[in-house]
């Protein structure tokens, strides 16, 4: 049996869905072209400007290669959620994600 969950296109649909959502808390993501009916990569520049490739595939999220379009890394370390992988990669990410966070909810409550 298959690992497949989606079909190329529509991991990158999944992929860009992703990248938006992060796009505020990393310096650049771009979903790549090279996808397979398994899986989908992005070129992602943390806030302090580290490179990384990274893989979205039905186990979660991991990191491919340490510089962009590098899949060369075994790294088996998943992670749910890009939130937790980013966690893990960049120590900004926790601080930028918190400040988003505590803006909407001051928003709510001058509402």
């Amino acid at each position: 049996m298959s690992d497949q969950v989606l079909d190329a296109e529509n991991w990158k649909v999944e992929a860009n869905a992703v990248a938006k959502d992060i796009e505020n808390h990393v310096k650049s993501v771009v979903v790549l072209d090279d996808g397979t009916d398994e899986c989908v990569y992005f070129n992602l520049t943390t806030l302090e400007g580290r490179d990384f490739c990274i893989e979205l595939s039905a186990s979660g999220f991991r990191v491919a290669g340490t510089k962009h379009s590098d899949k060369t890394s075994d790294n088996d370390d998943y992670f749910e959620t890009p939130y937790g992988l980013l966690n893990q990669i960049s120590e900004l990410f926790h601080q930028s994600f918190g400040n988003e966070l505590l803006s909407k909810l001051n928003n709510l409550k001058s509402t």
